[in-house]
């Protein structure tokens, strides 16, 4: 894989071809590039949305072709930009079911990062995004959740087969989840109430 190029201190260009066996080490030079910037913090994300970004190269435009990543650190953001030879925009699509691979990559890039978009260039066109110190966050308590609600199915007694990260299953294990905390709570003398108004709160002033 040839070096990449990190020129200006805030800008990394990386040219690299679209195969399943160079992600990791994509991978790898973008959290070496973070950390030299200072963003450790961000690597996690930054890997996963280069993940995504690359793998619809792969997917969409062909295996083996030549594209480039591009990082641009200004401020609190992180752009991160993937270029490729093919001029067909990415779509979104409606929401998956749990059977279809189609739409899932650009659903989570969209999840985990602040924004993202495409935009076409004099060779084919560029997808981006962007992340920001919020939506670090965001997604390590994302993927905390997740993972929390995972472990909660096999407590209820969901066979692993049968357990799923779709958005419809993960939203039912999280209001049972909700219900048997409210259980503990009032178990303790607690007000289920006032926890929800208190957990509202800690929600909105995290988000705003």
């Amino acid at each position: 894989m040839p070096e990449y190029d990190a020129g200006s201190p805030l800008r990394s260009v990386l040219p690299f071809e679209a195969e399943p066996a160079r992600v990791r080490n994509l991978r790898n030079a973008v959290r070496g590039q973070l950390t030299d910037w200072g963003l450790a913090a961000m690597a996690d994300e930054a890997e996963l949305a280069v993940s995504e970004l690359a793998s619809n190269v792969i997917k969409h435009v062909g295996g083996g072709t030549a594209a480039t990543l591009v990082l641009e650190h200004a401020g609190e953001r992180l752009r991160i930009e993937m270029h490729d030879m093919s001029r067909r925009p990415p779509v979104l699509v409606p929401l998956a079911r749990d059977d279809e691979e189609g739409g899932r990559g650009l659903r989570l890039l969209a999840g985990v990062t602040a924004d993202w978009g495409t935009s076409l260039t004099v060779t084919g066109k560029a997808v981006w995004c962007e992340l920001s110190a919020g939506a670090a966050l965001c997604c390590r308590r994302m993927r905390r959740a997740e993972a929390v609600l995972t472990r909660y199915q096999g407590d209820v007694g969901a066979p692993a087969a049968l357990r799923s990260r779709s958005a419809q299953a993960l939203e039912e294990s999280a209001t049972g989840l909700i219900a048997d905390i409210l259980h503990w709570v009032v178990a303790r003398g607690g007000d289920p109430d006032g926890f929800l108004d208190r957990a509202q709160m800690h929600f909105e002033a995290d988000a705003a």
